[in-house]
C-alpha cells in the first residue's frame, strides 16, 4: 500500500504497480476537480486478503474522518460496488478513476451529505459512478506515477482477454486495451524531463500490449528506446507471449534491465491446465534456459500460486522444484483464494490452511535461492539507481542495495556490492 497526497486530496493505492501508476491519475483528476477534503482508496482484488484490507481501510476512514469524503475505486470496488456503497463510500468505476467528473464537488458532496444524514435503520444509497455497457471499447490512457520515486511506473494497458480460471481481473477491468504508442511516448518524456532515469512498464497483461491495435510490446519498447532513456524495466510477462522480437530486446539491449519477471503461476502441468494457462512447465524451464544462455546476468522473478484447487502433494512438489529449475530469485508468492464468479472457485478446494502452508514453503525455498544468489554477487560491480532517500536503490538486476554513504537521489552510480544483510546488500560507490 502506498499513499500520495496533494492539498486536500489523499490517494491510497493497494496492490499492483499499475494501481500505483493510476493513483497519480486519480490524484490529478481529483485536484483538477477542486474536490473537498477527499480520500480515495484505489483497491485491489487479486486475493480475498487484498479485498479485506480495502474494506478495513474504508471502514476506518468513515469512522475516524467523518468530515472527509471517502471514495473507493479499483478492482475490489468493481467486484463489490454495492458493499462499499452500503458502508457509505462513493464508488467510482475503474474506467472512470482518472476522470475529473468522478471527483467534482457536486458528486462528492452528495455522497458525503447522504452519509451524514443516514441513521442505523436506513441503508445508504449506492453512490456508484457507472459507465455504459461495452466499456471495453473505451480508450485507455497511459498512467504515469508521480515524481516521488526515482523510478517512474508507466501503465500502458489494462484488462485481459484470457480466461485463467482463478483470476477475477477480467471481471474487474474488462478485456485487454492498450494505450497508443504516441500517448505512451508523451508520458515517458514527462518522466524523463522530471529527472526519472528508469521507467518500469506495467499493465494487467503487459505482454498482450498492442493486440487490440495491431502493434506489439516489442514495437513499443523499440519506440521508447529511441528516447533519451537510460533504463527500461518490464513488469510481469506471460511466458507464452515472449516472441523472438521481444526476446532479442530482453537479451541484447543494455538499457533494458537484466530482470525478467514471468507470470508462471504453477510448476505442474495438470495445475496449469486447470488454470487454463497457455504454457507448460517445460516451456517455462526452456525459456529461462534460453534467456540465461543469451544474457547470463538476467535475474528471474515469477508469480506463483500455492494451493490451487485439486493440487495434491505431487503437484505442489513440482511447483516447489520450479524455483530451482527456473532459478527464481524474486518470487511473488501467495496462497490461492477463491474469487467469486471464477471457474476455480467451483473446483474442489485444497483449503486455506494447506494453501498457506504451501505458500510459506515456497517463500522459504525462494528466500534460500535469493540469498545464495545475492551472496554470489558479493564483490561484483554494477550500477545503482539511487532512491529519493539517497541511500537505497536497485542494481540493474533488481538486487536491493544500500549505500554506505549517501549519493544524490535519482542518480545512477557505479557501485561494488558488499555483504548481504537479509534481502539486500551493502554497496560502496566506486569511480565510474
Amino acid at each position: 500500500m502506498s499513499v500520495a497526497e496533494a492539498g486536500r486530496v489523499e490517494v491510497v493505492n493497494f496492490g499492483c504497480r499499475l494501481n500505483l501508476a493510476e493513483g497519480e491519475a486519480i490524484r490529478a483528476a481529483a485536484t483538477r476537480a477542486a474536490a473537498p477534503d477527499t480520500i480515495v482508496f484505489n483497491s485491489c482484488a487479486v486475493t480475498d486478503e487484498a479485498v479485506r484490507q480495502a474494506r478495513q481501510a474504508v471502514r476506518r476512514a468513515l469512522r475516524e474522518r467523518p468530515d472527509t469524503a471517502v471514495v473507493v475505486t479499483g478492482c475490489a470496488a468493481e467486484l463489490e460496488a454495492e458493499r462499499f456503497a452500503d458502508m457509505g463510500a462513493r464508488v467510482v468505476a475503474n474506467d472512470a478513476k482518472g476522470l475529473t467528473a468522478s471527483y467534482q464537488v457536486e458528486n462528492i458532496a452528495s455522497a458525503s451529505s447522504a452519509r451524514a444524514e443516514m441513521d442505523d435503520a436506513a441503508p445508504p444509497p449506492p453512490f456508484a459512478l457507472s459507465l455504459p455497457k461495452g466499456r471495453s471499447s473505451l480508450p485507455y490512457l497511459p498512467a504515469l506515477s508521480g515524481a516521488d520515486h526515482a523510478r517512474a511506473f508507466l501503465g500502458v494497458q489494462t484488462g485481459c482477454s484470457h480466461s485463467c480460471t482463478f483470476c477475477a481481473t477480467v471481471l474487474a477491468r474488462g478485456t485487454a486495451r492498450s494505450a497508443t504508442v504516441g500517448s505512451i511516448l508523451t508520458a515517458a518524456r514527462t518522466a524523463i524531463d522530471r529527472g526519472q532515469r528508469e521507467i518500469v512498464l506495467t499493465g494487467v497483461d503487459l505482454a498482450s500490449y498492442g493486440d487490440d491495435s495491431g502493434t506489439s510490446l516489442a514495437a513499443l519498447v523499440e519506440a521508447l528506446l529511441r528516447l533519451p532513456l537510460e533504463r527500461l524495466r518490464l513488469s510481469s510477462l506471460d511466458p507464452d507471449r515472449i516472441d523472438d522480437a521481444l526476446f532479442a530486446l530482453l537479451t541484447q539491449d543494455a538499457r533494458i534491465m537484466p530482470h525478467v519477471h514471468l507470470s508462471l503461476q504453477a510448476g505442474d502441468d495438470m495445475v496449469l491446465t486447470r488454470m487454463k494457462r497457455r504454457h507448460r512447465r517445460a516451456d517455462a524451464v526452456r525459456l529461462v534456459e534460453r534467456l540465461k544462455a543469451a544474457r547470463p546476468e538476467i535475474a528471474i522473478g515469477a508469480d506463483l500460486i500455492a494451493g490451487f484447487p485439486t493440487e495434491d502433494a505431487a503437484m505442489f512438489a513440482n511447483s516447489l522444484a520450479l524455483i530451482d529449475d527456473c532459478d527464481i530469485v524474486f518470487g511473488h508468492i501467495f496462497p490461492y483464494s477463491a474469487r467469486s464468479g471464477t471457474p476455480a472457485a467451483r473446483m474442489p478446494q485444497v483449503g486455506r490452511s494447506a494453501a498457506r502452508d504451501r505458500a510459506a514453503r515456497l517463500r522459504e525455498a525462494n528466500a534460500r535461492r535469493r540469498h545464495a544468489w545475492l551472496d554470489r554477487l558479493t564483490g561484483s560491480t554494477t550500477t545503482m539507481l539511487v532512491e529519493r532517500d539517497g541511500r537505497t536503490g536497485h542494481a540493474e538486476n533488481f538486487a536491493a542495495l544500500i549505500l554506505a554513504t549517501p549519493a544524490e537521489p535519482g542518480a545512477i552510480v557505479p557501485v561494488r556490492a558488499g555483504a548481504r544483510d537479509g534481502d539486500r546488500m551493502t554497496a560502496e560507490r566506486i569511480s565510474g
